[in-house]
């Protein structure tokens, strides 16, 4: 029976995707549910999974655009019972012939072995190989050295590594990668383009002291791990802080439409996050009505499946403004790009103790500058510098989160 795996939608909106990149080859068995290959959109990557086990016949190369809903590929299932090529492989060659291989390799393919076998606990192994390689009897390093062949690419490697340097006197290598720019980039290239064509765009900044917030993540993280079943980040602390700031400075959460400008009432932020095909932005809807531990639940999900091209376009759409966090791969100060048709980015930043001026004497303090870029057509400074001050104020303050940004005394009090 030959079961049709039709390309997938990844929204309303999209007719045309791209096939980046087939996981098996044509006349592959697969099992059910194996990842086939990866669907790239113009907004996230998809994956094709197997409905059923058998054998694979592939129809659209890589990189070719296609429309949605056509046949990429058939699995016959009348295969399915059958073994792998790799399990015959592995049943027809003994495994003392793989010994005597790597026995009677040159001189160069000794090295390379001993190389491999430094590095070999960094190999990651699926578990149907790993089942294979039990019932086999075979060790990581016979398969490598009996079963891998090894070509004038894989000398010039090795012979780069820093450590077989010392031995060669040709260590240097004019190797160069070259691949094809996926849907996903391109498009995040062309909107990063018009926006600076686009848009007026300014950037403020400021620099918040995080030791409030920090002794209570440190204080009640236990008791959050224990309840939630995660850690508490900043990037929670620091949506539901946008979210109240832009209270009171709504017009940092509007958009031009045509001769419009469009100002929601809610907040849907969108959180970037770093995959490895580039930039995503999942987005947390209504985050002015969500507590701080929902919007860490909700990130953790929408970030793993982000990573994981398990993600939506409609995860991914909508959102009315964006936080960058360029602190986790170290960043002290940068100047985000907005992401249209929003009109304002945040952009946090690393956190390093510095000497600050409090109450007329220098102390040390956890520091993090943010970065506020806007939109002048839509956005006027002192909404924009106000906005980033509000935000600094309730981070320092995080009681005022309770409090709509308020402050808790004059809440008390009625003023």
């Amino acid at each position: 029976m030959l079961i049709e795996i039709k390309v997938p939608t990844p929204g309303e909106s999209i007719t045309e995707v791209e096939i980046g990149k087939w996981i098996v080859a044509d006349g592959d068995l697969v099992e059910k549910g194996q990842e086939l290959g990866e669907i790239e959109s113009d907004k996230a990557t998809l994956t094709l999974s197997a409905s059923e086990s058998g054998k694979i016949k592939i129809f659209i190369p890589e990189g070719d655009r296609v429309a949605v809903g056509v046949i990429a590929c058939t699995i016959d299932t009348s295969f399915a019972s059958a073994e792998t090529p790799a399990q015959a492989e592995a049943v027809s060659v003994p495994k003392a012939e793989i010994k005597q291989t790597a026995i009677s390799a040159p001189e160069k393919i000794e090295l390379i072995e001993s190389i491999v076998n430094t590095e070999v606990s960094n190999i990651k192994v699926t578990p149907v190989a790993r089942e294979m390689m039990e019932e086999n009897h075979l060790s990581m390093e016979e398969v490598l050295s009996g079963l891998h062949r090894i070509s004038k690419s894989d000398i010039e490697a090795v012979l780069a590594l820093p450590n077989v340097g010392k031995l060669t006197s040709t260590a240097s290598s004019r190797i160069e990668k070259r691949e094809k720019m996926s849907s996903l980039r391109r498009k995040l290239a062309e909107r990063l383009v018009s926006v600076k064509n686009e848009t007026a765009m300014l950037t403020t900044f400021n620099e918040i002291d995080m030791s409030r917030v920090m002794e209570m993540r440190t204080k009640l993280q236990n008791k959050f791990v224990e309840k939630y079943g995660l850690k508490l980040g900043f990037m929670s602390i620091f949506s539901k802080a946008v979210a109240e700031a832009i209270q009171f400075h709504p017009s940092v959460n509007s958009q031009i439409n045509g001769e419009e400008i469009i100002t929601p009432e809610f907040v849907d932020i969108g959180i970037a996050v770093q995959t490895p095909k580039g930039l995503m932005v999942p987005i947390i809807r209504n985050a002015e009505s969500k507590t701080i531990a929902e919007i860490e639940l909700e990130l953790k999900a929408l970030a793993e499946k982000a990573r994981t091209k398990k993600i939506s376009v409609e995860e991914l759409t909508g959102g009315t403004f964006t936080i960058t966090n360029g602190g986790t791969f170290g960043s002290l100060l940068s100047t985000p790009i907005i992401n249209p048709p929003q009109s304002a980015i945040l952009g946090m930043h690393n956190i390093i103790d510095r000497p600050v001026a409090l109450n007329g004497q220098v102390v040390i303090r956890p520091m993090m500058y943010v970065a506020l870029s806007y939109d002048h057509r839509v956005i006027d400074g002192k909404d924009s510098v106000g906005f980033l001050v509000k935000v600094k104020e309730l981070i320092e303050n995080p009681e005022r989160l309770l409090t709509s940004g308020r402050n808790p005394e004059e809440v008390l009090l009625g003023l």
